[in-house]
């Protein structure tokens, strides 16, 4: 296994994040290949995985945390870090120490850069960027928000710890019709197939639902809005755990409007 930067070779499996065999992945539209070239003059940096045979297996992303969804500075902040886990394409190949490689590669690059350390999110159950990973590779906990942990690891005694943007008001409900708000940021395909998924199942509706979209690319639009990508459906998040299917968004929106006019 080597750790090398992110090729113009290897362009596409990173906008996929390594899954290119995934119809859902086409279905979360071009978000991410506009939030990779705008952040890609801004510090974004990403490091990829690569076996014996050339096939990408992992991928780490960070940038400088002033383009994140946490306060800071002089930090880099990990967007995602991830290693291939599912049967299709290049098989499972997590458990072998492929994080742990990119992880280090990462730390080293940002101090090079001349960061005071690097900051990551996780979640405090242990599934995907499961915050006790992070902890037992020498990272602490500096802010939490729900289920997520803003974890850090200072380079230096001067590093001031991050925390998170402050959660904005929930969105307000539109007199006589269905409110669904999305706030886009664009670096997550997961987070931007449900973007899609609300957005085309609205449609569906005509008048009787307002689909209202917000470009959080920006920071201070995060912080402005509270959010870097949710949507939400009256109010309520509409996702809880893994991208809900379009039957299911639909659905709930159906009920809404169900209730609207009666």
């Amino acid at each position: 296994m080597e750790i090398v930067d992110l090729s113009a070779e290897y362009e596409n499996s990173y906008l996929h994040c390594l899954e290119e065999w995934s119809d859902e992945m086409d279905q979360a539209g071009d978000h991410k290949s506009r939030w990779y070239r705008k952040m890609s003059d801004r510090g974004l940096r990403v490091k990829l995985a690569i076996d014996d045979e050339g096939h990408p297996i992992g991928m780490i992303q960070y940038l400088p945390i002033e383009h994140s969804m946490a306060l800071g500075s002089d930090l880099y902040m990990i967007m995602c870090i991830w290693v291939h886990g599912h049967k299709e394409g290049v098989g499972n190949r997590q458990g072998h120490g492929t994080g742990k490689a990119l992880l280090a590669a990462a730390e080293s690059d940002a101090m090079e850069l001349g960061a005071k350390g690097l900051a990551a999110w996780g979640l405090v159950f242990p599934v995907w960027m499961n915050a006790l990973w992070f902890k037992k590779h020498g990272y602490s906990t500096t802010d939490r928000r729900g289920m997520r942990s803003l974890v850090w690891k200072p380079f230096t005694d001067d590093a001031v710890p991050p925390r998170w943007i402050d959660r904005g008001p929930k969105p307000p409900r539109v007199d006589g019709k269905v409110a669904v708000t999305a706030y886009m940021n664009g670096w997550c395909p997961a987070q931007n197939l449900i973007y899609e998924r609300a957005k085309k199942a609205a449609a569906t509706f005509g008048d009787d639902v307002v689909f209202e979209s917000h470009d959080t690319s920006e920071q201070a639009a995060m912080i402005s809005c509270g959010e870097s990508d949710c949507v939400y459906l009256d109010g309520k998040p509409i996702q809880k755990g893994p991208p809900p299917s379009y039957d299911k968004i639909h659905k709930r929106m159906a009920k809404r409007v169900a209730r609207l006019n009666r």
